[in-house]
């Protein structure tokens, strides 16, 4: 039976945040019910002018704060501080995404606020975790992504041979806000039944690592027939002086070991565009090998050796034969081909073409609301739906200290001294 409350009806949020991983964990959380207050600086947190066309209200910023409530605080005035002692009582989760070691000197840390409510879950995400020689390192998505491999896997390079991210996606931000919430989520439950509260830390460092599980992992069997003999190549390049470009192609062609499958999930220009093939399964590339009459590609055969030279040019080879029949017809009509196959595939959109998509509107993904400053939204809807306690947008994102004076009003502070923090950049 279904009810309009989110699963977390009624629980609150303190949420010190900027950028991406801890914001994206307040919109998940506000999503499934959760009263989500975002701190930030009294001029407002700089993802707001990143990229922005109305002050402080950057299309980034809206799609990563919505369904909050604004207090901005100079978290270095004591009497910020002790606004937000007094917010803690009334709080179940405190969220943080700021360098190691800032929360301490701000006074906001785990072991602080746990003295005004011994029961707060507390979880906070830094870029090299919390212990190490390299802890104290400043760290964002891109420093993640090259320290990781994430930038190496990509295996782009610019004009001039520097290493260059291939897509632009937060991953790291995105996988740890993601963590946070399912996090937050089961220590919730665990307070249910034992009444503890609890840290919780992830890392941008921890969630590079954990996308990359595949390629880091250590296994002598496959590592002495893939890895081992790529590192022994790349740290003699290393050692001769040879550029990052020499590097990106020597573990790209060494990926190609694996062409027989590669064949099957990559990408190809059509007669008007392009298409990628995604297949995962043997049953769908046999749907590819019907399709352009590809009958005597064996990549599945039960002894076929991905290292063996001969299987490794007859994949070079192969896809020189995909490429041409590819270009013989017209994306429409390749996607008709595809889809009555069941292969899977897709033309490849532009994000921006999106929010219009019949089977986006169809699935009901996007939500219309309402912003204070900036009018009518259109805004990518909650992640996962659920059906017995439903998510939802809350609310659009909130425009610079919106909603300071009802939360210090509901802490027993009155208008004159209100006025008197925002007149001293206590607040905004």
């Amino acid at each position: 039976m279904s009810n309009d409350m989110g699963a977390l009806e009624g629980i609150r949020v303190l949420e010190f945040s900027q950028i991406v991983a801890a914001p994206i964990a307040g919109v998940n959380l506000s999503d499934m019910g959760a009263d989500v207050i975002k701190v930030e600086p009294v001029e407002g947190e700089s993802t707001r002018r990143s990229g922005g066309i109305v002050p402080l209200e950057s299309k980034g910023f809206q799609s990563l704060n919505r369904g909050k409530r604004s207090l901005p605080l100079n978290l270095r005035d004591d009497r910020a501080k002790q606004i937000v002692y007094s917010l803690i009582p009334d709080i179940d989760v405190v969220t943080i995404n700021y360098r190691l070691g800032v929360a301490e000197r701000l006074g906001i840390d785990y072991e602080t606020l746990k003295q005004y409510n011994p029961k707060l879950i507390y979880w906070e995400n830094t870029g090299f975790g919390a212990t190490g020689p390299g802890a104290t390192r400043a760290g964002t998505d891109l420093v993640a992504g090259a320290y990781t491999g994430l930038i190496a896997s990509e295996g782009h390079v610019d004009e001039v041979g520097a290493p260059e991210r291939g897509i632009e996606l937060a991953i790291a931000d995105f996988i740890s806000g993601y963590a946070a919430s399912m996090g937050i989520c089961a220590a919730l439950f665990h307070r249910e039944r034992t009444g503890e509260g609890q840290l919780i830390r992830t890392s941008l460092l921890r969630s590079a690592l954990h996308s990359l599980g595949g390629f880091v992992m250590r296994e002598p069997m496959t590592d002495s027939v893939l890895r081992d003999p790529m590192i022994e190549e790349v740290t003699e390049l290393r050692k001769s002086g040879a550029p990052y470009s020499e590097v990106a192609r020597i573990r790209k062609e060494r990926r190609f070991l694996g062409g027989g499958f590669r064949l099957f999930y990559n990408g190809y220009r059509t007669s008007d565009g392009a298409i990628m093939l995604g297949c995962l399964t043997k049953a769908s590339r046999d749907g590819v090998r019907r399709v352009l009459e590809l009958d005597d590609e064996h990549s599945d055969d039960p002894d076929y050796d991905a290292a063996d030279p001969v299987n490794k040019q007859s994949a070079f080879e192969w896809r020189d034969v995909i490429r041409e029949k590819m270009l013989q017809k017209t994306e429409s009509e390749w996607m008709a081909i595809f889809d009555a196959e069941g292969v899977p595939a897709s033309t490849v959109h532009l994000p921006e073409e999106m929010s219009d998509d019949p089977q986006v509107i169809a699935d009901g993904i996007m939500w219309d609301i309402e912003h204070s400053i900036t009018g009518p939204q259109r805004v990518v809807g909650p992640i996962v739906e659920m059906f017995g306690s439903p998510t939802a947008v809350r609310s659009a994102s909130p425009a610079l200290g919106e909603d300071t004076e009802d939360i210090l009003t509901t802490l027993g502070y009155d208008s004159e001294t209100i006025q008197k923090f925002r007149d001293e950049k206590v607040t905004y």
